[in-house]
């Protein structure tokens, strides 16, 4: 199938019909070329519900966790955003269309490679692909507007809260090393608000503030 009608289905299909209905959003999930970010034998699956083997033991996310964590997350034109988990660099490519800049840190170098090589050759240069623990975040260029964590973490790292401005969201899949709740944090003036966004499945957060490796 054609690309651009298979995103066009898959946007219909995963996202409208579940309940994703920012414009904004579902506009960047039909210009981003998602077959792009996955393997070569793989790209015939690429715009499938389910999450996509990218090598070293790391997933590329289901187009619908994707844009749930996106529209969650709220991303407005000027953010400064931190994903912590670059992986293939599709969820960094998606939040490249909505915000001004994304930082986004990720563990494994090979992965950090590829990522910002298709991110380069899409012309996506707001991205900056850091390697690194990101279960520290990226203290030296917040406070970020958002923070989104693409891996389950056994709990929310007050470290990544810490870097959040007034007003910053991040969101973070929390629970055991299968199985986690999707959470939205938001710091505030008065304080910190917690909401459940549902339950998911993510590869673990390996770092400090995360799992052992």
């Amino acid at each position: 199938m054609d690309p651009l009608i298979a995103r066009r289905h898959m946007v219909k299909e995963q996202l409208e019909a579940r309940g994703i209905d920012d414009p904004r959003v579902l506009a960047a999930f039909l210009e981003v070329p998602r077959h792009k970010f996955v393997e070569e034998y793989l790209k015939y699956k690429a715009h499938e519900d389910y999450p996509l083997s990218i090598g070293y033991g790391q997933t590329i996310s289901q187009p619908y966790m994707v844009a749930l964590m996106t529209q969650s997350l709220r991303p407005e034109p000027e953010d400064k955003i931190l994903e912590i988990g670059t992986g293939s660099g599709y969820q960094a490519a998606i939040l490249s269309r909505l915000c001004r800049v994304v930082y986004s840190v990720e563990r494994i170098s090979a992965l950090a490679s590829r990522a910002r090589k298709t991110l380069d050759e899409l012309g996506y240069y707001n991205v900056h692909v850091r390697l690194g623990d990101g279960s520290q975040g990226l203290s030296k260029e917040g406070p970020y507007d958002g923070i989104v964590v693409t891996a389950g973490a056994p709990h929310v790292p007050g470290i990544l809260v810490s870097q959040l401005a007034v007003n910053g969201r991040l969101i973070i899949p929390v629970g055991s090393e299968t199985l986690q709740e999707l959470k939205r944090i938001t710091k505030t003036k008065e304080g910190i608000k917690e909401e459940s966004l549902g339950g998911c499945r993510f590869v673990k957060l390996i770092g400090k503030n995360g799992w052992e490796g």
